[in-house]
C-alpha cells in the first residue's frame, strides 16, 4: 500500500506540474483514490486531514480583500504617495513597499490588481517600462505574503502544521519570528529597486484623483488584524476561532455590499463566484493526498534519507532546505510543496535537536521567495505578465529572470541570514 500511495502522489504531482490549469481535478482525483483504498476513511478525511481552519481563513479574507480594492482606498492612498515623494525613483520605489506591506493582509494577485493601474499609469505618464515596475509590483507582494497568517496559503500552512497563532508570526517564544526576516528582506529588495530607478529624478506627476467609495472595507481589514491578534493572545496556537472569526468578517462585508451598498444581486454573487475557489478545492486534494501519505510513513523515509544525506552538518540541511525550496518553488506550485515538507522539516529538526522553526523558517523562506524568480512561478507574477501581455509589451523569461532572478537571490539570503541568526 505504501508503494500505491507512492505511485499515486507521483503521478499527481506530475500531472499538476505538466497541466497546471486542471489541477484540482488530478488532486481530488487522487484524494478519492486514496480514500476509495482504504488509506484514509471519509472520517479522517473531513474530522481531520481538511484542515478548516485554513479554508475558512482564505475565504474570509479573499471577501474582505476583494472589497478593500471595491473601496478604492489602496489607490488613493498610492496617489497621495507618488505625489509626496522626492523622486520619480523613490515613488516607484514607495508603491513597491506599499504593494507588498498590503500583501501582508491581502492576497497577493488582489494586491497586484488592484497596483497594476496606477503602476501603468504612472509608467506611461513619466515614459519608463512597464515591464519592469509590474514585475516589481509581483516579486514585493509575493515576498511580503510570506510575513503573517493571512497573507498566502503557505503562511496559513504552515500556521495550521506548526500551530502557530496570528502574533507568533511576530514574537515566538521571546524571539522575533517570520515577519522580521522578511521585513530585512524588504528592506534589501527596495534597496535594489531604488538602485534600478536611481537615474530618474524628480518628475512633477499629475494623476486623476482617486475617489475613496467608502472606508468600511478599511475597518474590516483592521478588525481582521486586531481580531486575530486579540484571538492569539487569549488562545495559544491555531484556533479555529481564527477561522470563524475571518469568515464571519467576510460574511459581514457581504452583507454590507449587498445591502448597505446595495448592489445588484448579480454583482454579489459575481463577487462569490470570483473569489479563488480553484485553490480551496486544490487545498482540500492535497491535503487528503498528503495526509494518505503520512500515514503510510512515506514522510518518515524521506526525513531518514535527508538526515543520512545532511549526516548531522547543521547548516548543510539549513541551505539544502532553502535551496532546494527555491529552486523547485520556482517552476511547481509551493502549496502541494510545503505541505509535503513541513513535516520532513520539522522531523530532520527533531533529529538534529533543533527548534523546529530553523528548518521550518527555512522551507518557508525558500518556498515562497523562490516563486519570485520565473513568471510562472507564483499566481501574482502570472497576472502581471498576463496584463504586461494585454497592453502589447510582453516581459519573456529572460527578461524577468534577469532582474527577479537577482531580486530572489538577495532577499532569500536576507531572510535566510537573519533566522539562522535567530533561530540556530
Amino acid at each position: 500500500m505504501k508503494y500505491a500511495v507512492l505511485g499515486i502522489a507521483v503521478l499527481m504531482y506530475a500531472l499538476v506540474i505538466a497541466l497546471p490549469h486542471r489541477k484540482v481535478w488530478f488532486t481530488l482525483g487522487a484524494a478519492l483514490l486514496v480514500t476509495v483504498l482504504g488509506v484514509v476513511s471519509p472520517a479522517q478525511v473531513f474530522g481531520v486531514l481538511i484542515n478548516w481552519n485554513v479554508l475558512l481563513i482564505y475565504i474570509g479574507s479573499l471577501v474582505i480583500a476583494d472589497l478593500f480594492i471595491y473601496s478604492r482606498v489602496p489607490s488613493a492612498l498610492a496617489d497621495r504617495i507618488v505625489e509626496r515623494s522626492p523622486s520619480l525613483g523613490m515613488g516607484v520605489v514607495f508603491i513597491l513597499i506599499m504593494t507588498g506591506l498590503l500583501s501582508a493582509f491581502v492576497e497577493n494577485v488582489a494586491t497586484v490588481l488592484v497596483m497594476a493601474p496606477i503602476a501603468l499609469a504612472l509608467a506611461d505618464k513619466v515614459k519608463i517600462d512597464a515591464r519592469f515596475f509590474l514585475l516589481g509590483l509581483a516579486v514585493m507582494s509575493n515576498l511580503q505574503g510570506t510575513a503573517t497568517l493571512v497573507g498566502d496559503p503557505p503562511s496559513m500552512i504552515f500556521a495550521g502544521y506548526a500551530g502557530y497563532s496570528f502574533n507568533d508570526f511576530f514574537f515566538k517564544d521571546g524571539r522575533p519570528s517570520i515577519f522580521f526576516a522578511i521585513q530585512a528582506a524588504m528592506i534589501v529588495g527596495a534597496v535594489f529597486f531604488f538602485w534600478f530607478y536611481r537615474k530618474h529624478g524628480k518628475v512633477r506627476i499629475d494623476l486623476p484623483a482617486e475617489r475613496i467609495v467608502s472606508w468600511f472595507p478599511t475597518i474590516l481589514l483592521v478588525l481582521l488584524v486586531g481580531g486575530l491578534a486579540l484571538i492569539s493572545f487569549f488562545h495559544e496556537g491555531f484556533s479555529i476561532l481564527s477561522g470563524a472569526f475571518v469568515f464571519a468578517l467576510g460574511l459581514v462585508g457581504l452583507a454590507w455590499y449587498a445591502w448597505v451598498r446595495r448592489e445588484p444581486k448579480d454583482k454579489v454573487l459575481e463577487l462569490v463566484k470570483n473569489l479563488d475557489w480553484e485553490t480551496i478545492l486544490f487545498l482540500v486534494g492535497i491535503f487528503v493526498v498528503v495526509g494518505a501519505v503520512a500515514q503510510t510513513g512515506l514522510l518518515e523515509d524521506l526525513s531518514r534519507a535527508l538526515a543520512n544525506f545532511v549526516n548531522g552538518n547543521v547548516l548543510l540541511g539549513f541551505i539544502a532546505i532553502v535551496l532546494l525550496s527555491v529552486l523547485l518553488s520556482g517552476f511547481i506550485d509551493n502549496v502541494p510543496y510545503i505541505i509535503v515538507m513541513l513535516p520532513v522539516a520539522a522531523s530532520l529538526s527533531s533529529a538534529l535537536n533543533l527548534k523546529p522553526e530553523l528548518y521550518m523558517f527555512g522551507l518557508l523562506i525558500g518556498s515562497c521567495i523562490g516563486g519570485n524568480l520565473t513568471p510562472f512561478g507564483a499566481s501574482a507574477n502570472v497576472v502581471a505578465a498576463g496584463i504586461l501581455k494585454k497592453r502589447g509589451e510582453p516581459m519573456n523569461f529572460g527578461r524577468w529572470i534577469a532582474v527577479a532572478g537577482p531580486f530572489t537571490v538577495l532577499t532569500t539570503l536576507t531572510a535566510a541570514v537573519f533566522i539562522w541568526l535567530v533561530w540556530r
